[in-house]
């Protein structure tokens, strides 16, 4: 009987991006590297629980949820998060930083300073800046004094990262350049919080991280796994949750690697590349913005 896994999700580190799965192993992901795996034939997507703790109730949970949550788990989940605004007396330094996914495309954030840029990698940030540190509370303050006065969202979809990686100005210095520009419209506004350090504009850009330079096109991504289901290819790039892999004939399909949680995965076909799990195809009149991995 083939091995089975459960994946606890991918999470980026100094060599870049790694597969997590249940009992701490952990799966480099180098671009190159074969991605070949399929969805135990009869299983069920089961809760991932939250916090560190199982779901108590086993909870089966949409094959299209990138949470992988029940409502109860998501719940209790959200109850601890800094990102929901949820949490205010954590003791921890927090950065205050502006990312950018694209043209026309830039969102303020916070982050814990010990977090360093991994949640800026988590995001699928092809560049940044920070803009500041200091407690929790003056870290809110300024995200919200930047939102309403730059008009800066503190979300973008990953549908909208996803349709502009493939398309991104070819020079570091055309990617940096709004950001650069909303840096110096920041620190020009009345109104931060004294508690707050400034930090120097310098951005930091993750194209070459991600493998985004000449990135093909993608023709679509996958909508969920399936008991049975199969996935198969190269992987030729991977920015956030994301995995671009190259699948066949058809060519690049992008694969959240979100979708993964809670599925019992096994070991995928021995040869030949291709996927046998639901696609949503991009239109036409996207090609040449969307991307994708399988």
């Amino acid at each position: 009987m083939a091995q089975v896994w459960k994946c606890s999700g991918l999470r980026w580190s100094g060599d870049g991006p790694v597969l997590v799965w249940d009992g701490g192993r952990h799966s480099a992901l180098p671009r190159g590297k074969r991605v070949a795996f399929g969805v135990v034939d009869g299983g069920v997507r089961t809760c991932v629980g939250a916090r560190g703790h199982p779901c108590p109730v086993r909870a089966v949970v949409s094959g299209r949820s990138t949470g992988a949550r029940c409502e109860q788990c998501a719940r209790l989940d959200r109850a601890h998060s800094v990102a929901a605004d949820t949490i205010a007396d954590d003791p921890r330094p927090h950065h205050v930083y502006l990312a950018w996914f694209g043209p026309g495309m830039v969102k303020v954030g916070i982050t814990a300073v010990e977090r360093g840029s991994a949640r800026l990698l988590e995001q699928g940030a092809v560049c940044f800046s920070w803009l500041g540190a200091g407690p929790l509370m003056a870290a809110r303050r300024t995200e919200e004094l930047l939102r309403a006065a730059l008009g800066v969202p503190d979300r973008i979809p990953y549908a909208e990262k996803r349709a502009v990686r493939s398309a991104l100005p070819a020079t570091e210095a055309e990617r940096t350049a709004e950001i650069e520009e909303l840096y110096e419209r920041a620190v020009a506004l009345g109104g931060w919080p004294e508690s707050l350090s400034r930090e120097p504009c310098q951005p930091v850009d993750h194209v070459g991280v991600f493998g985004l330079q000449r990135l093909p096109t993608a023709f679509g991504e996958v909508v969920e796994l399936v008991p049975g289901g199969t996935v198969s290819g190269e992987l030729v790039a991977a920015a956030g949750p994301d995995l671009h892999i190259a699948a066949g004939a058809r060519g690049v399909v992008v694969l959240d690697t979100r979708l993964m949680t809670g599925w019992e995965l096994c070991p995928g076909p021995g040869a030949g590349d291709g996927f046998t799990v639901p696609l949503r195809e991009f239109k036409e009149e996207a090609a040449g913005v969307q991307d994708g991995l399988f």
